[in-house]
């Protein structure tokens, strides 16, 4: 959606984007990284840094901050009242206990799928589990099964936009990084409507994911299952896990 300038309120995206600029490789922040990560000035940020505290979004010592417990407040409000996991979770939960395994469910949100929904199984992968893979964790779209088939399952127009400037992170000896080979990689994706990750985010771990539409033949998401090599081996995928994975995205269709 595009907004007239008028109606764009700046200094609430400098704010958010100031909470966006927390992760897993930078935990705490202090003005002059957090500058550098967002663009606003040093002062610019000290200010918003200040702000978020005195708020209760942030905790700080005095020159570093970092989340507080307060932020899971946006996380909680959209798992309770979004549609799409209160859907998807039934289903999930009902594969899991039919296999042990583990699914779930993400979206696309910008460079990252957005785990929405998800089931462990008990022959879950234990180093799967050292990732925390949970509600709300963010993963590399490039490198995992669901990131791959939204990204299909995006316009050729969308997936270029998406792609063009972009720098695809090298995360195990799997990843596919180069942009030609990757272009290659959707394609094949979109053709076959599911795909297979083997080791493109840990080494150890396949994953295979279909997509999720909609009555109206949209996209909302991607479920995936998750497993070892054995587990998850061509001919068990295509003899098992495919079909398994494609009856629940036909069964949910008509509830998103």
């Amino acid at each position: 959606m595009t907004i007239a300038k008028a109606d764009y309120i700046e200094g609430l995206a400098k704010g958010l984007s100031v909470l966006e600029a927390f992760d897993t490789e930078r935990q705490r922040l202090n003005a002059t990284l957090t500058a550098h990560r967002t663009g606003i000035t040093r002062a610019a940020a000290r200010r918003h840094l200040l702000t978020l505290a005195e708020l209760g979004y942030l905790e700080t010592d005095g020159s570093y901050y970092w989340l507080s417990a307060r932020v899971l407040r946006f996380a909680g409000s959209y798992m309770a009242t979004s549609r799409l996991p209160r859907t998807l979770q039934p289903t999930l939960n009902q594969l899991s206990q039919q296999t042990h395994a583990s699914f779930s469910a993400v979206v696309l949100d910008g460079g990252e799928g957005v785990i929405v929904a998800r089931s462990a199984g008990l022959a879950e992968p234990v180093r799967h589990l050292a990732y925390g893979l949970h509600l709300g964790a963010r993963l590399p779209a490039h490198a995992t099964s669901t990131g791959r088939v939204l990204l299909a399952n995006l316009s050729k127009k969308d997936f270029a936009q998406w792609l063009k400037g972009r720098a695809l992170a090298r995360i195990t000896s799997q990843t596919e990084v180069g942009l030609s080979p990757f272009k290659v990689l959707i394609a094949r994706v979109r053709q076959d409507d599911y795909c297979l990750a083997r080791e493109a985010h840990e080494l150890g771990i396949h994953a295979l994911a279909v997509p999720l539409r909609n009555m109206q033949g949209k996209t909302l998401a991607a479920i995936n299952v998750v497993g070892t090599a054995e587990e998850l081996a061509d001919a068990t995928v295509q003899r098992k896990w495919l079909p398994l994975l494609l009856d629940a995205a036909r069964a949910l269709r008509p509830l998103l």
